[in-house]
């Protein structure tokens, strides 16, 4: 079994986020992106899918050009297409539409030789969850600081 061979991951998303569930899709993807990708030239900052009509766009995901690529090269940011059953666009449609939810990318990666991304029905977090998660990390910390200085 081939594993699989992570791009980019979008550390932020765990921490502005609060994700629900995760599902896996490929991309449509243009001569050189492939060759780009496959150096780790990506980056899932500020990028979220959108459902429009039947079909799955994934918007502000960056791709660097390819350096040995065409002179004309392609808009680093362009609106790319995700492909998933169409099952499952109604089902994250239905709940995007109905909570208030957003998909988000959470990581860029190669499967079997195919590029794809790991898209997550996830809810926004507000300004005090977030202080309350940092808030609970620090205190964990301090009590692993302190039973730590205890066994030596």
């Amino acid at each position: 079994m081939q594993e699989e061979k992570i791009v980019s991951t979008n550390r932020r998303a765990r921490h502005d986020y609060q994700i629900l569930e995760t599902c896996e899709a490929g991309m449509v993807l243009r001569g050189t992106e492939v060759k780009s990708l496959r150096q780790g030239q990506a980056n899932l900052k500020d990028s979220f899918a959108r459902i429009e009509g039947e079909e799955v766009f994934l918007h502000n995901l960056h791709i660097s050009p390819y350096e040995f690529g065409e002179l004309t090269a392609q808009n680093p940011t362009r609106t790319r297409k995700l492909l998933l059953h169409k099952q499952e666009i109604r089902r994250l449609l239905g709940k995007t539409a109905q909570r208030g939810l957003t998909l988000i990318p959470l990581k860029l990666y190669f499967k079997k030789g195919l590029a794809k991304v790991e898209l997550a029905l996830a809810k926004g977090k507000r300004l005090y969850d977030k202080r309350q998660v940092l808030k609970r990390k620090e205190a964990e910390r301090e009590v692993a600081r302190a039973l730590r200085g205890k066994n030596h």
